[in-house]
């Protein structure tokens, strides 16, 4: 856990990017998290769901977004889903053990931190 956080929270910090990094395990239950000084309070939660979005869908949520952008906006109304990038799972030899969710700038932006925590494991 504390490699997740420490590798999201680099790559973060290294780009002066102010988010919130949560982790959670592979049923989207949480784990960890960390709102980094000067991320809006919302980002707590916006980076929960997106973190239990990619668990449970076993998926990266930028999928869902772009199912949404490309017409299919029933996702929009889906229960437990959120369809903002920024939510990557965390595999170990192929299997979903949990996810990491980011949010606080921009939607790639925060992908990008969220990969960094997955890498780390």
């Amino acid at each position: 856990m504390a490699r997740i956080l420490a590798g999201a929270r680099d790559e973060a910090l290294r780009n002066q990017w102010a988010v919130t990094i949560a982790v959670v395990d592979d049923g989207g239950h949480p784990l960890a998290l960390e709102r980094l000084d000067g991320c809006a309070p919302i980002g707590a939660y916006i980076a929960m769901e997106k973190a239990r979005s990619a668990a449970l869908g076993r998926r990266e949520t930028k999928g869902y977004e772009e199912m949404v952008n490309g017409g299919r906006t029933a996702f929009v109304s889906a229960p437990l889903l959120t369809s903002l990038e920024g939510g990557v799972p965390l595999l170990v030899d192929g299997q979903t053990v949990g996810a990491v969710g980011v949010s606080g700038v921009k939607a790639e932006q925060d992908a990008q931190v969220a990969r960094a925590g997955s890498t780390a494991l």
